[in-house]
């Protein structure tokens, strides 16, 4: 991963470096091994003052500490800095959706042959559209999105209108105790962002009574009864769907979802960030704020151009159908 050698000298341009999150991953690796196979535990590595020996796990010295952060400073100097996915946006989600949903595609046509090829169906967009919803309002990991039970989502019991997606863990939950997603039909005018609208779509063309909610759907537009969806099939239907719409996928991943659906409850609905933490499950001790990188983050299309901070004519926003209000002060 690193330019110099571990005798000081200079590595040649054409060797192969590694990036900084391969350093990351393999100092992760390293303090696992030492932590659970040499039953080292998580101390720093240090002298003990009694006996004279060292005790600790050595990848968490401070001298590997400032190692990483010395690697971190050269990486940034060299021009290799590593970017996070960029947060998908409600605008883009609308294009998305518009998209969809023009020239008739969002209808079950009989089967029969085509004249032209195309990657996907109306099962196909329904089954993307309500897996890139979940995780965009319930901040979840794409993996944990493909893994939802059909049983797992139910309509409310005195609120038609309202869906709850209850999961039985998550990375940072494997123990369960986790709270429900409640989810609330959006109005017309948000009906491109509606999770409710998006689930009774998808149920009603897989007919799905059982198993797994996002199945494999195959070359004629059908569910598969047996295979479920993958994070890395996922993905790969989510950067064509940026393809269709003219935005270049490279910059977005997984993750965009679970980020900009963050920005969306700070920046769109106002949520303040004890909200976001109590919804996505996030804990709300503020000592590292885990949450400011999906909030904040420079690899982001900016909110607001650089000319139009002051600008006291700067253009409306859109109007919010909640409240009313457009002004940017909002």
């Amino acid at each position: 991963c690193d330019s110099m050698a571990t005798d000081g000298t200079m590595r040649s341009p054409e060797f192969i470096r590694l990036s900084f999150s391969n350093a990351q991953k393999m100092r992760a690796a390293a303090s696992w091994n030492f932590a659970q196979v040499n039953n080292q535990g998580n101390e720093p590595w240090r002298k003990s003052d009694v006996t004279g020996l060292w005790t600790g796990n050595p990848s968490v010295s401070p001298v590997v500490s400032k190692y990483m952060t010395s690697l971190k400073r050269r990486k940034v100097q060299s021009g290799e800095v590593a970017n996070s996915t960029r947060a998908i946006t409600p605008a883009i989600l609308e294009r998305i959706y518009d998209f969809m949903h023009a020239d008739g595609r969002s209808h079950i046509q009989p089967f029969g042959a085509r004249k032209e090829k195309k990657w996907e169906g109306p099962r196909m967009r329904a089954l993307c559209w309500l897996a890139y919803l979940l995780a965009f309002h319930c901040l979840l990991r794409v993996d944990e999105v493909v893994n939802i039970q059909v049983h797992e989502v139910r309509v409310h019991d005195s609120q038609p209108e309202v869906i709850v997606v209850t999961l039985p863990f998550r990375k940072t939950h494997q123990n369960g105790h986790i709270q429900p997603f409640c989810l609330w039909m959006m109005p017309e005018e948000d009906q491109h962002l509606c999770p409710v609208r998006a689930y009774a779509r998808w149920v009603e063309l897989s007919g799905l009574k059982e198993g797994y909610l996002f199945r494999k759907v195959d070359v004629n537009d059908r569910a598969d009864f047996c295979d479920y969806q993958t994070s890395s099939e996922l993905l790969e239907m989510f950067r064509n769907h940026l393809l269709d719409v003219n935005v270049d996928p490279y910059p977005y991943g997984t993750h965009s979802f679970r980020r900009g659906g963050c920005q969306y409850l700070h920046y769109c609905r106002r949520w303040t960030i004890g909200e976001i933490c109590q919804w996505g499950g996030w804990s709300i001790e503020f000592s590292s704020l885990t949450i400011v990188k999906y909030l904040i983050s420079p690899n982001d299309s900016p909110r607001v151009d650089r000319m139009d901070f002051f600008n006291p004519n700067r253009p409306l926003q859109l109007k919010c159908p909640y409240c009313g209000r457009s002004c940017n002060c909002a």
